[in-house]
């Protein structure tokens, strides 16, 4: 149950809760934002007390609209604990229109007949850059080497925030990134809508984004599959981007379920460790 008078400053203690979560001090807290909404967050820290590095993990959307209120506090386990077991700090918000965070869901891209997948990005990198700017205040984290993660919706947004180049930033990681997937097409059927306005607007983002970015994608991703996927992140470098792909096999049934699997850390663990020892 959410407790209602949670404030900004961090609320909730220790969750031991398996071996490796007894070592992760858990806080729940409260983000503002500039909607005046504030986003419930997920906070994990490794033992210690010195400065570390921000990661800022961000959630995907469902495709089915009455799902979004009844999302819960995102956790990412096995890519949370990955980072945390680094030494990295980590928080996971929960947007706004998503879950107990609640108010206006701001990140509406239209319909299919003309979505505008860039504008409902920048209004998902609003609420990843609210985290960013409260948590690198925070006495344990660093105010640089951030890192900004983010799987499907989230994974589009932090393209998206890519295009603003924020501060204390070091690399950006997309998994799965896109809108407009698993849709009611016009003529009927089930798929992506208007592809070819999700690529104009990676393209978009890509003009301005010159922090490094790592694209992720599986071969049977069934929102955004393999040659769309290539597209996007070829109209963004193009602009002027600074993206690496790292296609890879099928995962699963689904492999758009890639970052949120336990049985995916050894396969994008590779990728992600080569992406994060190139960075400066």
């Amino acid at each position: 149950m959410i407790m209602k008078w949670w404030t900004v400053t961090v609320l909730l203690a220790l969750v031991l809760a398996g071996e490796a979560s007894a070592q992760t001090r858990e806080q729940v807290i409260r983000i503002p934002t500039v909607g005046g909404v504030s986003m419930l967050a997920t906070v994990m820290r490794p033992p210690g007390e010195q400065r570390r590095p921000l990661v800022v993990i961000n959630h995907g959307s469902p495709a089915i609209a009455s799902q979004r209120p009844e999302m819960a506090l995102p956790r990412y386990e096995p890519l949370s604990s990955w980072f945390v077991e680094r030494g990295y700090v980590v928080v996971l918000p929960l947007r706004r229109g998503y879950g107990d965070t609640g108010g206006e869901w701001v990140e509406s891209y239209g319909d299919c007949h003309g979505p505008d997948y860039y504008t409902a990005g920048l209004r998902g990198a609003e609420d990843i850059q609210a985290a960013l700017d409260l948590m690198r205040r925070q006495r344990y984290v660093l105010p640089d080497r951030s890192l900004i993660v983010g799987q499907s919706a989230g994974g589009w947004a932090t393209l998206a925030l890519s295009s603003r180049n924020p501060p204390g930033v070091s690399g950006m990681i997309d998994f799965a990134g896109g809108r407009g997937g698993h849709q009611r097409l016009p003529e009927g059927g089930m798929g992506n809508c208007t592809p070819s306005v999700l690529v104009t607007a990676a393209g978009k983002y890509g003009a301005t984004a010159r922090v490094p970015t790592l694209w992720i994608y599986t071969a049977n991703d069934s929102f955004f599959e393999p040659s769309l996927a290539r597209r996007m992140f070829e109209a963004y470098n193009a602009a002027g981007g600074k993206g690496v792909y790292r296609p890879l096999g099928a995962f699963g049934k689904d492999g758009h379920s890639l970052a949120g699997s336990d049985s995916g850390v050894v396969i994008w663990s590779g990728p992600v460790g080569e992406f994060l020892a190139g960075l400066k």
